[in-house]
């Protein structure tokens, strides 16, 4: 699972990273750069694959088109590679809505003596990464569209098990554009997603703030004894 994360670069980082522009007036809107703490609601940058050349803010948590209520995004905030096909919400869509979405981090909580101890996960290779995801558009009951998305999990790689069974779906740079390319055929989708590899994953434990996500400051990235 990725129930937290970190993106603290700034709009022009990511942008060069990406090689891709914001909107403007989203930033003004939802000011969402620097955050230290990520969490389900958020709105938060994704390169979709249908305008490549930009950087939209979605909310985290995928409302299914179908959905009745907005609550429902709650329970899509990831969505498990394994059973992509077999889920109506992920199922319909993934074979033409697909995103990345950047980070420079995610938190994971590992139990020592009864005790939950954040850590921060990150790739040594990447500065800033992006996870495979998913986005959906939803109309309100007031008429209104709410875009959302849902990261990908896969099985954790050796490194990351101890702290978790889960990890998102990190892709390289060459597989990031195969992701959110239109003409990749959809049986050739499942494949891209995979565990990253342990000797390019780090982590280090973090303060024990970052738990609540009203806390949002950079010292909630720095590494404690």
């Amino acid at each position: 699972m990725c129930g937290r994360s970190s993106l603290t670069k700034t709009e022009k980082e990511i942008e060069k990273r990406f090689q891709a522009t914001f909107y403007s007036d989203e930033l003004e809107r939802y000011n969402p750069l620097p955050n230290y703490n990520v969490a389900p609601t958020h709105y938060h940058p994704v390169i979709i694959n249908k305008d490549v050349q930009h950087i939209h803010l979605f909310k985290w948590g995928l409302i299914p088109s179908w959905a009745k209520e907005a609550k429902m995004g709650f329970s899509m905030i990831n969505a498990r590679a394994e059973t992509l096909m077999e889920k109506p919400a992920f199922r319909n869509i993934i074979a033409h809505k697909r995103c990345l979405v950047p980070l420079d981090g995610f938190y994971e909580w590992k139990n020592i003596n009864g005790e939950k101890i954040p850590y921060r996960i990150q790739t040594t290779d990447q500065e800033i990464f992006s996870a495979a995801g998913l986005w959906e558009e939803w109309i309100a009951p007031d008429g209104n569209k709410v875009f959302t998305f849902t990261i990908i999990t896969v099985e954790a790689n050796d490194y990351m098990k101890k702290l978790h069974e889960r990890m998102p779906a990190i892709l390289t740079r060459d597989v990031e554009k195969l992701w959110i390319d239109n003409n990749l055929p959809a049986n050739e989708l499942m494949s891209l997603l995979k565990p990253y590899p342990s000797e390019n994953t780090k982590a280090y434990k973090v303060d024990k703030a970052v738990n609540n996500v009203r806390n949002n400051y950079k010292e909630l990235i720095q590494e404690v004894p």
